[in-house]
């Protein structure tokens, strides 16, 4: 029989019109955009539904519309599909936001304060850097090792004349196959690509974000988080979740609070999440929300386990009839 775990995307899975066929669809999926919006005050739907997608892929929406499709996908298939999570799913894990759409789907928090959690989180994230002064790279064909060396080359500060300084620049994800992002200040991070390319890496190229996210430039997001989050209601799963920051089980309310505000600044360690997850016997990981951005690293990482992306009607319909 089949070992299931159930995971949640990230940011760069956003697409405006996600979701609407399920809005269309089904009531119980209109219920989850219209409990974000509720929660926001704003038409947040309008946006995941209509774009523009400059505003759909600003961090502050992006971040609780991903959640509210995984949602949507979650509700239905549980109202409609009558799947009972808590005895068809072994764990669940999110990559990055997707661990509070995990959280939330294990009923750990609502849907409205998993949406203002991640507004805040959005917008800690954007305050943290100064506009320009922060970025991130992806790293491809590259070992763990190779991209600490690139980091550790591209921190240094040379000039003339001067004592050398050193920037920030540190492994933010760690997504497997060869891929590996790194993030800091913008100075590293334009030295790291020169320093790759030098060292042959495949390819290294900058993201379209403005921040620094998943380095210790976002302390003071952290610090955000962590008041707000002492501040949720935040019960234990009814399904284990792996963490990002460790790679492991976690059950507990108070650790997964912590593991949250370490999340922020620590790096997203999804390769060793689907290793430790194979490791628990896990054969289908099925990503639920926008995009096929998991399954495809999931499939590098662990390429004898089965992947499926639900993230629409058709979707749902061919897999509650493999399920």
């Amino acid at each position: 029989m089949p070992v299931y775990a159930f995971v949640f995307p990230g940011q760069g899975s956003q697409s405006p019109g996600m979701g609407q066929d399920l809005a269309d669809a089904f009531s119980s999926a209109r219920e989850v955009f219209q409990e974000v919006d509720d929660a926001l005050g704003e038409h947040l739907s309008k946006i995941i539904f209509e774009g523009p997608a400059e505003s759909l892929t600003s961090t502050e929406n992006a971040q609780p519309a991903l959640m509210a499709v995984s949602m949507a996908v979650v509700r239905v298939l549980e109202r409609e599909g009558g799947i009972d999570f808590s005895q068809r799913a072994t764990l669940m894990a999110g990559h990055s936001l997707g661990e509070y759409s995990a959280l939330a789907a294990a009923r750990s928090f609502g849907i409205a304060q998993a949406a203002r959690l991640l507004r805040l989180r959005g917008q800690a994230m954007q305050r943290a850097v100064p506009a320009g002064e922060g970025g991130m790279a992806a790293l491809i064909g590259v070992t763990p090792e190779q991209a600490r060396e690139v980091c550790a080359e591209a921190a240094i500060v040379k000039v003339e004349g001067e004592p050398e300084r050193h920037e920030i620049i540190e492994i933010a994800n760690d997504n497997g196959g060869g891929q590996i992002v790194v993030s800091g200040q913008i100075g590293a991070i334009d030295r790291a690509i020169v320093i790759a390319k030098e060292k042959g890496i495949k390819r290294a190229v900058k993201l379209p974000v403005s921040a620094a996210f998943h380095s210790s430039l976002m302390r003071p997001a952290a610090e955000e988080m962590a008041e707000a989050l002492a501040q949720a209601d935040i019960r234990a799963p009814i399904v284990p979740i792996v963490a990002n920051v460790t790679a492991e089980k976690v059950t507990s309310p108070d650790t997964i609070r912590d593991l949250l505000v370490k999340q922020v600044t620590g790096t997203v360690r999804w390769r060793e999440s689907v290793d430790a997850m194979v490791g628990m016997g896990i054969d289908h990981f099925v990503e639920l929300g926008a995009g096929k951005v998991l399954s495809g690293l999931i499939r590098r990482i662990a390429p004898d386990a089965k992947t499926q992306s639900v993230g629409s009607v058709t979707d749902i319909d061919s897999f509650l009839q493999s399920f």
